[in-house]
């Protein structure tokens, strides 16, 4: 008996199209429904049975808070089900490691969940998006695939979402695993694993989102030489944000003009995590630092970061809770 995959189409490149095979820019993200996408791929029908669903058709750029909790509760309702043994996201690779991070920490089942996309359109002489589809679904009816955490497929590339960055504008090869390195492999649909990541996932998370309609508001704030005197970060927080990630620059250093304005919102009830905007390597607070109650993003980016503290706020405000958090998942 054929193994019940899930396919749900969120729109991106791979749904895209251009009136030129040679052009692989300007083309329209999210205008093909699930239906063609899967009519372009009839090899995955033969080792699996695919049911498709339709959650949204957009450039990933303009993916929302909406969508990604849409699509958490959709994938846990499927995965209850006994005869589904596996799901499929397709997705912009714009925004790709938050959607992948956020089912990293919502999802509740071992069960695999892959996400994958493609850099060029579908009318592409250079497509890739149906290779990387028939890629997923080879790896969602793996045996290995269970309970390793969600995992993005590009490129023939196998990528933990704890791990996975997009480090290319435009080449095929545009992600990468920068601190963890990739989990694996696939060649001609075979499978293969050589790494792991410890980072808890999944079952393993305490965040439950099926009650839940909306997250806090949590932005990212840039720093940089010559950084103003914190007129964002003062806007933002009386905009309704409860807490920013900044992205420091070098270990997470911040210019000291912007510092002491978060010191003075901190003391307002702001919680503010640090990141870095370097791409490998881990943040370093100071221990004055962590005594105020900054929070250390670890080797998380801005963007992955705001997505564990929107999260971690549904739970609790302490910031030594929330810096377990960044330790543990």
């Amino acid at each position: 008996m054929k193994p019940k995959i899930a396919i749900l189409a969120t729109g991106g490149t791979i749904a895209g199209v251009i009136d030129d095979a040679i052009t692989t820019t300007g083309y329209k993200a999210g205008a093909l429904n699930i239906e063609v996408l899967l009519d372009a791929v009839p090899q995955i029908k033969e080792f699996a049975t695919i049911v498709g669903y339709q959650i949204s058709n957009i450039d990933s750029s303009n993916m929302s808070n909406e969508i990604q909790l849409n699509l958490a509760k959709k994938i846990n309702k499927l995965l209850t089900k006994d005869e589904i043994d596996a799901v499929v996201v397709t997705h912009g690779t714009d925004t790709m490691e938050e959607t992948a991070y956020f089912l990293n920490l919502t999802i509740k089942s071992d069960k695999p969940v892959i996400l994958t996309g493609a850099m060029r359109p579908s009318t592409a002489m250079s497509a890739d998006g149906s290779k990387n589809l028939y890629n997923a679904v080879a790896l969602a009816i793996n045996e290995k695939s269970k309970n390793k955490g969600v995992m993005i497929v590009m490129n023939d590339r196998i990528l933990s979402a704890r791990a996975a960055v997009k480090t290319h504008t435009l080449n095929l090869d545009a992600f990468s695993s920068p601190n963890f390195g990739d989990l694996g492999y696939i060649l001609d649909g075979k499978v293969y694993f050589y790494n792991t990541i410890e980072k808890l996932h999944t079952k393993n998370t305490p965040f439950d989102i099926d009650h839940l309609e909306d997250l806090p508001k949590v932005d990212i704030l840039y720093t940089y030489s010559n950084d103003g005197s914190g007129v964002a970060a003062k806007a933002l927080f009386e905009n309704g944000t409860q807490a920013l990630v900044i992205a420091g620059s070098g270990s997470g250093n911040i210019h000291e003009n912007q510092k002491n304005i978060l010191k003075e919102l901190m003391k307002k009830n702001l919680i503010v995590a640090i990141s870095s905007r370097i791409q490998v390597g881990e943040v370093i607070l100071s221990k004055e630092d962590e005594d105020f109650g900054f929070i250390c993003a670890q080797n998380l980016n801005p963007q992955k970061a705001r997505i564990l503290l929107m999260l971690a706020l549904t739970k609790t405000k302490n910031s030594k809770i929330i810096q377990n958090f960044f330790q543990t998942y």
